[in-house]
């Protein structure tokens, strides 16, 4: 549903103020992630959602019927892709979240640009931000959150159940092994430098999960590495997103990176690439993810996941 051209001068006047405020006052203006809300949004039936692993939780949840948009990265399941698309979740704009006619916004923490995020505020959509943490117990608060905001706790409830099942089962699998590899995650070899994952990332969190180590041990995010950092590191396994698009990094990019080529995860061709989403997005497919993770990473050497499996439906 397009909005008429009054609504559309409004908003952007707001923009402008909100902007104008910003700089006025140097302050960050996107709000910190709400804590597990007490009661459901008043009206969901016209929900948006904001990241990947909210729109995989409203499909595991059997609620989809209420979703009327979702932004670029929720490419998962397929039917999602039928939805009209609002934007990249950090280069969202008002217009475009708003031009849907929402009833109701949830949104993974970090979207934006706060700019946006103040401006929907604004514009009196119920907005709630869902905290972010690569972990166990965060993938479980989240979809209880979600399922909290649509009214459907009991569905949350029963699939947190089976999720965190999954979860430890794939934990499970690495629990008798004596060594832990080392796994560098690999986001980009643009320019020829490794952007490599370091602690607090998703990438870091998934690489627990499936019981193994982060070769990158010395910062936080994701950083460009120097040629020497990445022999330093010496990984045992490097890891990448695939991408449908072809456009991600490719094993031959990595044998012909002079340091990259060096390592033992080289050496021993334990070069590995999993779908972005399924890999790190934290969802209802997390346990299936680390189970799959580990198996690459170990091989034989691990005991068979006793209640994996994809918690999709």
């Amino acid at each position: 549903m397009t909005m008429t051209q009054t609504v559309r001068h409004a908003l952007r006047r707001l923009c402008a103020a909100v902007a104008g405020a910003a700089l006025a006052t140097g302050l960050a203006l996107a709000p910190a992630a709400a804590e597990e809300p007490a009661v459901p949004f008043a009206d969901p039936s016209r929900l948006v959602t904001i990241g990947g692993a909210l729109t995989e939780i409203v499909y595991a949840l059997g609620r989809q019927e209420l979703l009327v948009a979702r932004d670029t990265t929720s490419t998962f399941p397929e039917a999602a892709a039928t939805l009209p698309d609002v934007g990249y979740m950090r280069a969202l704009s008002p217009e475009g979240v708003l031009s849907v006619d929402p009833t109701a916004i949830l949104a993974l923490e970090g979207s934006g640009p706060p700019e946006t995020v103040a401006v929907l505020e604004q514009a009196r959509v119920p907005l709630r931000l869902v905290a972010e943490r690569y972990d166990r117990a965060g993938i479980l608060d989240k979809i209880r959150i979600v399922g909290a905001a649509i009214g459907a706790e009991d569905a949350a409830a029963a699939l947190a159940g089976e999720v965190g099942r999954a979860l430890d089962a794939a934990r499970a699998m690495t629990t008798g092994l004596d060594e832990r590899r080392s796994v560098l995650f690999v986001l980009s070899l643009q320019g020829g430098k490794v952007l490599a994952a370091g602690s607090g990332t998703a990438a870091d969190g998934m690489i627990r999960l499936a019981g193994a180590q982060n070769a990158i041990t010395g910062f936080a995010g994701y950083k460009p590495l120097t040629d020497e950092a990445v022999v330093t590191a010496a990984p045992d396994a490097i890891l990448m997103m695939a991408r449908g698009d072809g456009e991600g990094v490719t094993r031959d990019a990595v044998l012909a990176h002079p340091a990259l080529a060096a390592t033992p995860a080289a050496a021993a061709g334990r070069i590995l690439r999993m779908d972005g989403l399924y890999l790190l997005g934290f969802g209802p497919r997390s346990g299936a993810a680390a189970a799959e993770l580990a198996a690459r990473l170990y091989g034989d050497a691990l005991a068979a996941p006793a209640d994996g499996g994809a918690a999709t439906r």
